[in-house]
């Protein structure tokens, strides 16, 4: 709903005039929105809504969103990206180094699992699931001693002051499209399309399809240890990837960068990236 509001707030000011509501679709409670099948649930109410005439466009998290969207809808814009960091929230500690040997720290991402483990194993990292809030109830009760989160999401839900320090995407890699949002609506609308076009940002949208071209490749599956990162350096976009087992033992990390023009091309950078990590085992890491 916030991420929804934000929308509606820029196409009140790029359509001055026009009256922009927000539909609440129901989703999951608190304990099962991290897993998978839920998150693919509530893509398909939003588009159902959409498909029955109820709702005219959707806004998801792009890191979400499949990176194949469903038949008869279209990815109309992807926004600037906000802040693509995962962030360390505590209440005890000023920073992840300054935990002690034992000590918990909750996360929903096998992703921040896995690189919690390789850079911190005397760390208990528990799965947390739920939203922004039920995770920082959950810090707030005791059940753990810090948490892993995206920043965009602290940030956007108006927590940013909770943020005790910035992880660097080399201390922990973002998951592909984190930090940016999808506007999505029905393909057969060509000037709701256009209308919608002008909430892209170009350089957000050349770096996530990079970065969402790596991932599909690699299986596209929100509850693998994968990540992605693009980024502008000198006019070229350089892309980092990175796979791990499970335990977090094992990972595989690589990086590649191009002159980039169009979608076409930075989808075959990831593509490029993407095989490179296959032909050094990356399926063995993905099947376990």
């Amino acid at each position: 709903m916030w991420q929804a509001e934000q929308v509606r707030q820029r196409l009140a000011s790029l359509y001055p005039g026009i009256t922009v509501n927000v539909l609440g679709v129901p989703g999951p409670d608190d304990g099962a929105r991290a897993t998978g099948c839920e998150r693919s649930t509530m893509i398909k109410d939003l588009e159902a809504a959409m498909a029955e005439g109820r709702a005219d466009l959707a806004v998801h998290a792009l890191k979400n969103l499949p990176s194949e969207v469903s038949p008869g809808f279209t990815i109309a814009g992807i926004t600037a990206r906000e802040d693509p960091r995962d962030a360390f929230v505590s209440s005890r500690f000023r920073s992840l180094d300054e935990m002690p040997e034992g000590a918990v720290i909750g996360t929903s991402s096998m992703r921040r699992h896995a690189q919690l483990r390789e850079r911190r194993p005397s760390l208990v990292v528990k799965p947390l699931r739920g939203d922004i809030e039920a995770r920082l109830r959950a810090l707030e009760s005791g059940r753990c001693d810090a948490l892993i989160v995206a920043a965009s999401s602290l940030k956007r839900a108006g927590f940013g002051s909770r943020i005790g320090m910035l992880l660097e995407p080399d201390e922990s890699l973002p998951a592909p499209g984190q930090g940016a949002l999808a506007v999505e609506c029905r393909s057969d609308r060509p000037e709701l399309v256009a209308a919608l076009a002008r909430l892209g940002d170009p350089a957000t949208t050349l770096a996530t399809a990079a970065e969402r071209a790596f991932s599909r490749v690699l299986g596209d599956t929100a509850t693998a240890p994968l990540a992605a990162y693009a980024e502008w350096e000198e006019g070229a976009l350089w892309l980092r990837g990175l796979i791990a087992s499970p335990s977090g033992k094992e990972l595989l990390r690589g990086e590649r960068d191009a002159e980039v023009d169009d979608v076409e091309g930075a989808q075959a950078l990831g593509r490029e990236l993407a095989d490179e990590f296959l032909a050094r085992g990356a399926a063995r890491l993905l099947s376990a």
